[in-house]
This record gives C-alpha cells, structure tokens and sequence, in this order.
C-alpha cells in the first residue's frame, strides 16, 4: 500500500507541478520520444498496459517497484493515443519523427528535383504525424485527410521552389551571399507549409469541436473555441521546430568552412549537426505547450459554461 501511495503521489507532482512549467515538459517529453520506444513488441506494451490498469485498481502484483511503473507508463504514452486508446502507427509516433528527412532539405546545391523531393518527403510525414496525434474526440473523414495533404504538400513544394527560383534570378547578390541565402530559404518554406499542415490535417476540429473535461474527467461539451486554441498552439509549436534546425546549421558550417574543415568532410559533419540539431529541436519545441491545455469555461461557448461548476476545463492539444 506504501508503494501504491508513493507512486500514486509521484503521478500527482508531475501532472500538477512539472507539467505546468516548461523544464517539467521538456523532461517528460524527452523521455516520451526515447527511440527505444519503437522497438517495444506488443507483448511488452500489453503488460505495461495491464500494470498501469492494476495500478488503478490497487491490485498491483508484490515486489513491483516504482521504477517499473514509471517505464511502464512511459511505454505506454508513447505508443497508444490519449483519446482513442488505441496503438499510434510506429513511423508517425513523435519517438519516430525522421532525422534524414531534415538532413535532405539542408544539404546545399539543391536542384529543382532535390528540392520538390526532400519537401513532399518531408511534409508527407508531417501530415501524418499530424493526423496520428491529432485530438481525437471526433471522427475525421478520409475526405478531410487528403484535402489536408495535398494542400501541405503543394505549399510547401511552391514556397521552396518559388523562392529558390527568386533567388537563381536575382542579380542583386555576388555568389557568396546568394549560396548564404539559399541555405536560410528552407526555414520559412518549412514553416509556413507546416501552419498549413496543422490547419488542413485538423481542420475538422474547427467545424465539430473538440471535447472539454472536467476536474473529474468527464465529457461538459464540444467546443470550437477550445479547438481554435489547439490548433493555434499545435501550429506555433510547428513554426518553433525548424527554426534551431534551418538556423544553427547554417551558421555553424559556415564558421567551420572558415577555419579550414577539408571540403570532403564537410557532408559527413553537416549531417551530424542537422542530426544534433534536430534530436534537440523535438523536445523543446512540444514542450512549449501542454499536450493536456487548461482553458477557463468562462471563455468558452456559453452553453459549455453554464453545464459546469468547473472554472477551468481541459482538453487534449494534440501533438
């Protein structure tokens, strides 16, 4: 009973102190995207599940420590979805965002065909991560899902392309200061095609709302408003992940083709960076909101309100 208590107080300490600041979310999800995670086979996943189920019922098994709990609960917020209970696919779980794909729409002397490549690669993913982590209180019709990716994908191809188009015109920069240019275009290329992905894959949500909980966990309504805030949070934590990525790179060859790095080694640490880069821009860019969003009733839809003695609501961001 003392390690059920224990555990128990664990659990409450982080939803309510560590998730509430930005270093507790780094944490948590710096463990939740732990590739290990993708390698769980269903058995293991299974018995975390059943764990976690004893847990609740006070029927946890002798000798289970507090150490088991937390990995099982980590196995298990990892892979299955907070609102549909079900497994999320293994290559559109945050623990399986891609590195390579981020390598490819940095690798400089693009041509037109590498550069629609490395785009539609990239913004395919992330109109799936997007769907996979969605909230998912309400149906979402396949209708909706391919208008999402086809709009993602021609976006982010047009901006890309446009610019670098822009760019190969332009007589107003020497060679130097065009090829410095053209390693920054993929930023705000990836960045407005990924505000147009969160809007399209969940534009759903807008038109049907998304359920808000109260203190005890149960359903008081269907809002939009509360889905207007999920998507606007979702779509800025989507212009802060590639910034680190299309920023750092840039600058930090750079510097290092100054000093002298030999010019065939400049492919292999330029791959490494964007890698670093990356696995560091992830974390800190999902933790600037909490997946589990407050909102006051009072600023929701008046017929939400008024079906609560709550103040405050909650609702799943997403991912």
């Amino acid at each position: 009973m003392a390690l059920c208590n224990s555990f128990e107080a664990s659990v409450c300490s982080l939803e309510i102190g560590l998730l509430s600041t930005f270093l507790g979310r780094l944490r948590h999800f710096i463990d939740i995207i732990d590739p290990s995670t993708l390698f769980v086979t269903e058995s293991r996943l299974k018995e975390c599940i059943k764990l976690l189920d004893d847990f609740k019922q006070g029927n946890l098994p002798p000798g289970i420590t507090d150490h088991q709990l937390w990995e099982a609960q980590k196995v298990k917020q990892a892979i299955i979805h907070p609102d549909t209970g079900e497994k999320i696919f293994m290559p559109f779980r945050m623990s399986g965002k891609s590195k390579e794909r981020v390598v490819g729409l940095l690798l400089p002397n693009q041509t037109l065909a590498s550069t629609v490549f490395w785009q539609w690669l990239n913004q395919s993913h992330n109109a799936c991560v997007n769907y996979a982590n969605r909230n998912a209180t309400k149906p979402t019709p396949t209708s909706k899902f391919i208008q999402g990716y086809v709009g993602a994908v021609t976006s982010a191809v047009s901006i890309a392309v446009g610019l670098n188009v822009l760019i190969e015109k332009s007589s107003k920069f020497n060679p130097a200061t065009r090829l410095f240019i053209q390693r920054f275009i993929p930023f705000p290329a990836v960045a407005s095609a990924n505000i147009c992905n969160v809007a399209l894959m969940r534009h759903n949500e807008l038109s049907e709302g998304i359920d808000v909980l109260d203190s005890n966990g149960n359903v008081v309504g269907s809002s939009k408003i509360a889905a207007k805030h999920a998507l606007i949070e979702t779509a800025l934590t989507r212009v802060a992940l590639p910034l680190p990525i299309f920023v750092l790179p840039p600058i930090i060859m750079a510097f290092l083709e100054k000093y002298g790095v030999h010019r065939r080694m400049m492919l292999p640490v330029h791959s490494l960076v964007c890698l670093a880069v990356f696995g560091l821009s992830l974390p800190l860019a999902i933790s600037l909101f909490p997946q589990m969003s407050e909102i006051e009733a009072s600023h929701l839809e008046p017929e939400i309100a008024m079906a609560t003695d709550c103040k405050v609501l909650t609702y799943n961001k997403g991912l």
